[in-house]
């Protein structure tokens, strides 16, 4: 366990009214602080390990609140050190003087994520799973808390160490022909090393592979409500919230700005944004919504192009829309079929009403399977969520390209064994194996306070 010279101490639960806070303090003088503020039947610095104890947190004579006192002797803590969590009343007033009279104490206020981060410094988790902490903490739909969980149960973990084991096997095998250069000597052959690379490169390439579905899970869809003024987007975003979110109105050009409002369906967190009707306008306030709406396009991960099914399909904006995204990207639909009477057209397109709700359900699986490719994986699937993640492994699978090049061009060992270094160099900053101090606040500085 790594020594930490100073105890820190926040408020883990979220500000506001309710039945109880927790505060967290973690570290070497932990219980001889709590001691100082707190008294019941048992004095902290003598209470075993993970008990739970009833007292009063007093200045003084006067009486703070009465607290139950959460014990964890180090190792066995989140953080590795020693640490208690003390449960008060629900009141912003009572924390903040518990929170003075610890500080009073010699105690350090925490900075976002230190518990977590002393955590993966103290061996408790590894930089993957201390991230998967903040995903589980901001999961916004059932999907990414799953996805989180799987990060932090350490199966993501578990795969990447596996392969850069297997490297750190073959480079080592590399090295020690190095080594022994005069002798002439082979521990393994190039086409047994090609062989282990291939390996490594094809897992890479399954983990990879993931991350789109993995970002589904983890930031929800971006879908973007397109189509010419008044042909429904609006009304079709207030039956998804099942509320009037967005003004309706039959004159054009109503929607002025981009609307984003978010829900979960089947599971899936949902980020729709309703976008102004993308047309020629003298009007400089809808000028400035139709370029936002084409931003959205651009960054959409599916696009709804949505038409009125009584004046067809609009072509000239299915080019404009071409110009923006990828056509696997937008999902043509035609709105209004509470009203039309016509025959449907054979094109591949959606047909729904925004009135009545008809055929959107049906809109939003389509959303779901086209934002995640209809790939599904089972819960003890690998799964990259994470662009640090994600752009360890490209680096990784560049430098093992390199290294099956130097193989087939059968260059000197010392360029192979550099190959295979920073590939498993690349691998091993996923988990943080390979880090700096640089990588580390970055990450931990996005968690909350007291986490």
């Amino acid at each position: 366990m790594l020594q930490n010279e100073d105890t820190i101490t926040a408020i883990a639960t979220p500000p506001g009214e309710g039945a109880i806070s927790i505060i967290r303090i973690s570290g070497n003088d932990s219980f001889a602080v709590a001691d100082k503020i707190f008294s019941g039947k048992v004095r902290i610095i003598d209470a075993a390990t993970h008990t739970i104890h009833y007292g009063k947190i007093r200045k003084g004579e006067e009486i703070i609140d009465d607290v139950l006192v959460s014990v964890f002797r180090n190792p066995n803590s989140f953080t590795g050190e020693d640490s208690i969590e003390i449960s008060t009343h629900g009141n912003q007033l009572i924390c903040g003087k518990i929170i003075e009279l610890l500080v009073d104490s010699g105690v350090r206020l925490a900075e976002p994520g230190e518990f977590t981060k002393r955590a993966f410094l103290n061996g408790k988790l590894d930089l993957a799973q201390a991230e998967a902490v903040a995903d589980i903490i901001s999961a916004r739909g059932e999907a990414s808390l799953r996805g989180a969980r799987n990060q932090l149960d350490g199966i993501l973990s578990s795969k990447v160490n596996f392969l850069r084991e297997m490297l750190i096997n073959t480079s080592s095998l590399v090295e020690l022909e190095l080594d022994f250069a005069e002798e002439d000597l082979e521990f393994m052959s190039l086409e047994q090393i090609d062989t282990n690379i291939v390996k490594v490169l094809d897992e890479i390439e399954k983990l990879l592979s993931t991350y789109s579905f993995g970002r589904v899970l983890k930031d929800g869809i971006n879908v973007a409500l397109v189509g010419k003024p008044n042909v429904g987007k609006s009304s079709l975003l207030n039956y998804m919230l099942k509320e009037a979110r967005a003004i309706v109105s039959e004159i054009p050009g109503t929607t002025r700005d981009t609307i984003r409002e978010d829900f979960t369906f089947d599971g899936i967190y949902f980020k729709i944004y309703d976008t102004a009707g993308i047309r020629l306008t003298e009007d400089s306030i809808e000028k400035e919504g139709v370029e936002r709406s084409r931003n959205v396009i651009k960054n959409a991960d599916v696009v709804v192009f949505l038409n009125d099914i009584n004046e067809g399909l609009d072509e000239e904006l299915h080019s404009t829309l071409l110009n923006l995204t990828d056509d696997h990207r937008i999902i043509t639909v035609l709105n209004k079929i509470d009203i039309f009477s016509g025959e449907h057209l054979k094109k591949p397109v959606k047909y729904i009403s925004a009135l009545t709700g008809e055929g959107i359900e049906e809109l939003l699986i389509s959303i779901k399977e086209k934002a995640i490719s209809s790939q599904s994986y089972s819960e003890k699937t690998a799964i990259v969520s994470n662009i640090r993640h994600y752009q360890s492994l490209k680096r990784a699978k560049e430098s093992l390209l390199n290294a099956r090049e130097t193989v087939k061009t059968r260059l000197s060992g010392e360029f192979l064994s550099v190959d295979l270094r920073d590939a498993e160099s690349a691998l091993g900053e996923i988990i943080g194996i390979v880090t700096t101090d640089d990588i580390l606040n970055n990450i931990f500085s996005k968690f909350c306070i007291g986490k």
